[in-house]
């Protein structure tokens, strides 16, 4: 059996978010704007991962540690990207450029390129790697803390924070090409695979003993006649569906598929931290 608290949970969602901010700005595609919003957003979960542990539960030296790192070393990073924004993001750039040069040689007009600071130096995504390496360790320290077999419950907390930091960014990553709608599909459909992989060791390790199945069976009562079991077991099931229903959606062509996309990815978060989320609950 394993204990759930706020702190172990906010630090598993910023770390695992944080992770897939670096897979997709290493990509230098998405505007800074992206990276400026997830890395506040997360910056403010570590933070109150960090406050939770320290003051409101009973402090665990090593995981409240570890927040405070990924605290500042987000901080870090986003500073030194609004630093350097005046270098703008490299295959945005191109990108439009590429784009611009095809206009021209088919209207023949000719438009003006942005203006770009071409001495400044461009932000270095490998700082957003860093937080992510420092939440690890907090995560681990709160696995081995949580109870249960050791090997489960640091594999349940590593991959759950992986798996709700992919489907986090997805879905985010969806909506900001509302902001950036000539942002190549690459970034978007990356998350969504690293979703879609993630729900197996997701609900495999989840399955272990004593783990659902136990809930499902009866031999765990969920205090609700089973309710909250089968309710489990209804949102794992419709997570994958709707990964899958997403990546079908951008197939499709036109502009409308990446919102259809980010509408069920929105859908797909809600489940998915049933998925983690109410499991881990019960097991707790």
């Amino acid at each position: 059996m394993i204990d759930l608290d706020a702190a172990s949970v906010l630090l598993q969602w910023a770390t695992g978010g944080l992770f897939f901010v670096w897979i997709t700005t290493r990509r230098r595609e998405v505007s800074l704007g992206y990276g400026w919003t997830m890395r506040g957003t997360y910056l403010i979960m570590a933070a109150g991962a960090a406050y939770v542990g320290i003051f409101v539960i009973e402090p665990l030296p090593v995981r409240d540690a570890a927040s405070v790192g990924v605290t500042v070393a987000t901080a870090v990073a986003l500073v030194s990207s609004i630093l350097r924004r005046k270098a703008g993001v490299s295959g945005q750039r191109a990108l439009a450029e590429a784009r611009s040069a095809r206009v021209a040689a088919m209207t023949g007009i000719d438009r003006e390129a942005a203006e770009k600071d071409t001495s400044a130096k461009e932000f270095d995504p490998r700082l957003d790697l860093v937080a992510p390496v420092i939440g690890v360790v907090g995560v681990v320290a709160a696995g081995l803390e949580a109870g249960g077999p050791t090997w489960l419950a640091v594999s349940r907390f590593v991959v759950g924070a992986a798996f709700l930091g992919a489907i986090t960014d997805a879905m985010l990553l969806g909506h900001w090409y509302l902001v950036q709608p000539g942002l190549a599909r690459g970034a978007l459909l990356e998350l969504v695979r690293w979703s879609t992989w993630l729900w197996v060791p997701e609900v495999a390790l989840l399955l272990v003993p004593t783990g659902m199945v136990s809930a499902l069976n009866g031999t765990i009562d969920d205090g609700y006649d089973g309710l909250l079991s089968w309710f489990w077991l209804a949102c794992a099931v419709t997570t994958i569906g709707l990964l899958i229903t997403t990546r079908l959606a951008l197939r499709e062509r036109a502009y409308s598929a990446v919102m259809a996309a980010t509408g069920l990815l929105y859908l797909a978060i809600l489940t998915a931290f049933g998925t983690d989320l109410v499991a881990r609950a019960l097991l707790s």
